[in-house]
């Protein structure tokens, strides 16, 4: 195995000597600290008066962030004091009465109502005991939250304290007659007892009628409601304090997770981390029920009936033995109730996530109706429709008509459903994605965020209930994540184009209003003496005509070295050739490094990534380094036909799934690329975790082709040009082991033209500077010795 070396070199006061000498890129410098390039608000909400906008910030360079503040009259930004920021953050998510005069949170535990016009503040709760999640109930008189595991009432007007449930872990001690318990000589014994010993019978006739007083005066104002062993999740309570919905998580007993070693400690000794499972372990399963406090019933939420909740996956036809239909697993998220109470809809999902259904709730009965049902043969996703645990954009704009996001059309829109006629009634159309949707406080428009200027753009529109054309409110190019006052008025928002980090804004909440700058230091003046590039968005055409967005760095030609390298985003659904400050900014200043240097780069959202529709995110079901990889070796095409690349001096490099990516290339696809650099790499997805790996590839053992055909270890034998590999040995999210099982296949295989360097300290992502400087000089050395010849 040929080793490329690396010296040892030890940097003193890095920031002190760039500071004073802005010289040419070098991995030494855009490595480290990322505060070295200026520092970005984040974490951005408004404060409960309208006026003042709240955000985290650090323009001291400290070792943390600070909260600061800033108000649409005094638009200087200001430090927060110290003891005032948890406060702050409390407030932000407590939740508003119907017409948001008054506001109920919790703060250290205990719960408390704020009066928005007069500033006045009661605390509801003084106990040892954490108290929760806060929200208005019986038509916004009382204030239920939740304690421990139980809800309890405040009347705003008496002050009174009211438990509404009474949660018990185990299940309903069955009642039994005494002279029937035991075997037959034990029953032979007592009632021979009992006939001769008056004194026992005495003792039994008075513990008879003291059982008896007690039943009949037990307090039967709450019913007990048993847990089972299970897990209690999702309590809520509709807005007339009727109805107590909840779920119950019933843990699988034969679940089993990994264990990752730590071997640098403090201590001395090597650590175990207890990390995630692995695909298609098992997962366990929810029961939904509804609590009727008026009827003091307890009924199951009836799901069986669902259309198509015995419909089997497509994918089970590639195998001749088949499963028998059957009433699939599902999960309630919700129910989300209309204002008044009227009406509750709920967000089902099948555990599969093959389908979802936006049901009306009859909670009296425990019944559902289904108002829109989502099948996809991959995974239900996408933006504003969350994954099978939640995360849905979904709501109400008046008693009868709720609201949601679907990718019917192939990209995700916004939809209406009057649930009295079930009529669905789409609002927004067109080859683009509604990425963001809230309703403004008074319920007239919504408030979208959507690419539709450009796939790569982020803009924000108004859109009235009604529908119709949506009104543009932010102008400048790249993207715009806006945080909308309470009262609708202003916003506040995020900004950022491919060069420039991300600045905080202050602007009136109409079409045209002028945008005010509130911070200017996410660029600091060591970033500023370099001119950083604005990669060109391009496209070019895949082999089935499919347009590829990327993002292109192109040398000097004076400088142009006729090399190459593919840069692979990682996440899978994730986008990278767009017009704003990337999070990967340290490959983008890597990239800046490269074309310097005379390389052309390409950074491409290839077949799974986000922003393109429904057809563009699932491209890669059940072939992870199929039409994704095929995108990256037609942008190698690309390269060498259109921009004058030399077609053997092309390298590919990227982490987490662009690890994964790069080790298909290098195994698959012989002499497309000279040398790659996989980092922090999938090796063999049936290692990965369930809730990701399962919606793509099904699982190992009911669909083995998907995670055949997808697992670079089965290819291993294929590799041709040079490969560096590299991981972070407390990796919580791609195991180290996953390397060390591709090792040591590599080993046995004789394969010579690799290299394997760990990062003892890094988790997935790694946090030193020391460890981002020592990888990516690697990844320099790599394509320097490779692709330079």
């Amino acid at each position: 195995m040929r080793k490329w070396v690396l010296p040892a070199i030890i940097f003193l006061s890095a920031n002190r000597i760039y500071a004073q000498q802005a010289g040419p890129l070098t991995v030494e410098k855009i490595m480290r600290d990322p505060k070295w390039i200026g520092t970005s608000p984040d974490n951005v909400f408004w404060g409960t008066d309208n006026q003042t906008v709240y955000f985290s910030w650090n323009p001291d360079k400290n070792l943390t962030d600070s909260l600061y503040y800033a108000g649409i009259k005094n638009n200087i930004p200001r430090k927060t004091a110290a003891e005032e920021r948890a406060l702050l953050h409390a407030k932000a998510g407590g939740t508003y009465n119907t017409d948001k005069s008054l506001l109920t949170y919790s703060y250290q535990g205990d719960i408390y109502l704020l009066e928005i016009k007069t500033g006045k503040t009661t605390r509801i709760t003084n106990t040892t005991a954490t108290s929760l999640n806060p929200v208005f109930s019986f038509g916004g008189k009382q204030v239920v939250f939740q304690q421990d595991r139980d809800l309890y009432a405040w009347d705003r007007a008496s002050g009174l304290i009211s438990q509404l449930t009474s949660f018990e872990a185990g299940s309903k001690a069955v009642e039994k007659d005494e002279a029937q318990t035991g075997n037959a000589e034990e029953r032979f014994l007592k009632a021979q007892q009992l006939e001769l010993m008056e004194a026992v019978r005495d003792k039994k006739a008075r513990k008879d009628a003291a059982t008896a007083f007690n039943k009949a005066h037990e307090d039967k104002t709450l019913r007990r409601l048993y847990l089972q062993g299970k897990r209690l999740m999702n309590l809520q309570i509709s807005p007339d304090g009727r109805f107590i919905s909840y779920c119950l998580f019933n843990a699988p007993a034969d679940a089993r997770n990994t264990i990752v070693p730590e071997f640098v400690t403090a201590s001395g000794y090597t650590t175990d981390i207890s990390a995630r499972d692995k695909v298609g372990s098992p997962q366990g399963t929810f029961e939904s029920y509804v609590y009727d406090r008026q009827r003091d019933t307890v009924l199951p939420v009836k799901m069986t009936e669902l259309p198509g909740i015995k419909d089997l996956p497509d994918y089970v036809k590639d195998y001749t033995k088949k499963d028998t239909p059957h009433v699939r697993d599902v999960v309630i998220n919700g129910p989300y109730w209309s204002d008044q109470g009227t009406h509750a809809i709920a967000d089902i999902r099948s555990l599969d996530n093959k389908d979802r259904w936006i049901v009306l709730l009859d909670a009296a009965t425990g019944t559902v109706k289904t108002l829109n049902r989502q099948r996809d043969e991959a995974w239900v996703a996408g933006p504003g429709i969350g994954w099978t645990m939640g995360g849905a954009n979904i709501g109400w704009i008046d008693e009868n008509t709720c609201w949601f996001q679907s990718e019917a059309t192939g990209y995700s829109h916004l939809y209406t459903s009057n649930v009295n006629s079930g009529t669905v009634t789409p609002l927004t159309s067109g080859n683009y994605e509604v990425q963001d949707a809230q309703l403004s406080p008074d319920k007239k428009y919504f408030y979208l965020a959507t690419n539709e200027v450009h796939p790569g753009e982020k803009q924000f529109y108004r859109l009235a209930v009604s529908g119709g054309k949506a009104e543009r409110i932010t102008t400048m190019p790249g993207a715009n994540e806006v945080s909308v006052s309470p009262d609708g008025k202003w916003l506040a928002f995020r900004y950022s184009y491919s060069n420039k980090p991300w600045e905080l804004y202050l602007q009136p909440n109409t079409p045209g209003a002028k945008a005010v700058q509130v911070t200017h230091l996410a660029q600091s003046d060591e970033f500023k003496t370099y001119a950083w590039r604005d990669p060109q968005v391009v496209t070019f055409m895949a082999r089935d005509q499919q347009p590829v967005y990327a993002r292109l760095y192109t040398p000097d030609p004076a400088k142009n070295n006729g090399a190459a390298v593919i840069f692979v985003h990682g996440a899978g659904y994730l986008q990278n050739a767009h017009k704003w400050w990337s999070s990967y900014f340290r490959e983008y200043m890597f990239h800046n490094l490269l074309t310097d240097k005379g390389y052309t780069v390409l950074d491409m959202d290839y077949r799974g990534s986000a922003g393109y529709g429904r057809n563009w995110r699932t491209g890669i079901y059940r072939y992870m380094g199929g039409k994704d990889l095929d995108d990256e070796v037609d942008g190698a095409k690309y390269l060498a036909e259109k921009l004058q690349v030399d077609a053997q001096r092309i390298g590919i490099y990227g982490g987490s799934y662009g690890g994964f990516m790069t080790l298909m290339a290098m195994f698959t696809k012989p002499g497309v690329f000279a040398a790659g650099a996989a980092l922090r790499s999938v090796t063999d997805w049936a290692h990965y975790n369930h809730g990701y790996t399962s919606n793509i590839l099904n699982e190992p053992f009911t669909d083995s082709i998907a995670y055949r055909r997808s697992s670079p270890i089965y290819y291993a034998d294929g590799l041709k040009g040079k490969l560096l590999m590299c991981h972070g040995m407390v990796d919580t999210n791609v195991h180290f082991q996953d390397i060390v099982r591709l090792s040591q296949r590599l080993i046995e295989l004789g394969k010579n033209n690799w290299e394997l360097a760990v990062f003892p300290v890094e988790d997935h992502g790694f946090t030193t500077p020391s460890s981002w400087t020592d990888e990516y000089k690697r990844i320099l050395l790599l394509f320097e010795s490779s692709l330079l010849k």
